[in-house]
């Protein structure tokens, strides 16, 4: 497969979380460093593709300021990150789509050059960033993922089956896992206690 351009790809911020770990807030707008998490997420991605979009359920108007379209889920009831990822593969307008979680402010700058070369070199259907354990083993993190538009069918049918179990749904399809040596630039905050801690890092 050949290189896929930076512009051929849409970023899709995912924000459409319950924060159920956070006491029910909407962890995109929770402050970090004098931003909402999701800005910084959205000032991370941006240089890295050629468009941009956030998926969010509530306070749209919020996240709408931010300057970039938003979706909410297609799906009812906070079904999780696929859900988004169908809102995104939906509207996204390039042969490429990129998610990350708004929760995650340190990712890699070059996540999606990587995630893009990997795909390209393995002949993959989606790619996704995992991080080495301590003990060597692989951490998969699938809400970093790159993949086609064109997979928006596979996920309407397995979306409609009624599930919503991200990993089942990726090992459909072939996948290049790609490692990233610092574990920290993946370090999210699901609860206020991570994201206090957060506040020290990046």
């Amino acid at each position: 497969m050949t290189r896929i351009d930076q512009n051929a790809i849409t970023g899709l911020i995912l924000a459409g979380g319950r924060g159920a770990r956070m006491g029910g807030v909407d962890k995109g707008l929770q402050p970090h460093r004098g931003m909402p998490l999701a800005m910084h997420a959205l000032l991370r991605l941006g240089p890295q593709v050629g468009a941009m979009m956030i998926n969010a359920n509530r306070n749209l108007g919020a996240y709408e300021s931010m300057g970039v379209p938003v979706w909410p889920d297609p799906i009812p009831d906070y079904a999780g990150p696929l859900a988004g990822f169908l809102a995104g593969l939906e509207r996204c307008e390039t042969p490429w789509l990129v998610t990350v979680p708004c929760d995650t402010p340190n990712f890699p700058d070059d996540l999606v050059e990587r995630l893009a070369a990997a795909l390209a070199a393995e002949g993959a259907d989606l790619a996704m960033a995992a991080t080495r354990e301590p003990d060597g083993r692989l951490q998969t993190h699938p809400v970093f993922c790159l993949l086609p538009a064109s997979l928006l069918e596979s996920l309407v049918r397995f979306t409609g089956g009624g599930e919503r179990k991200i990993d089942r749904w990726t090992a459909q399809h072939r996948t290049a896992i790609v490692a990233f040596d610092d574990p920290s630039a993946f370090a999210n905050a699901n609860t206020a206690a991570e994201l206090q801690q957060l506040q020290g890092h990046g």
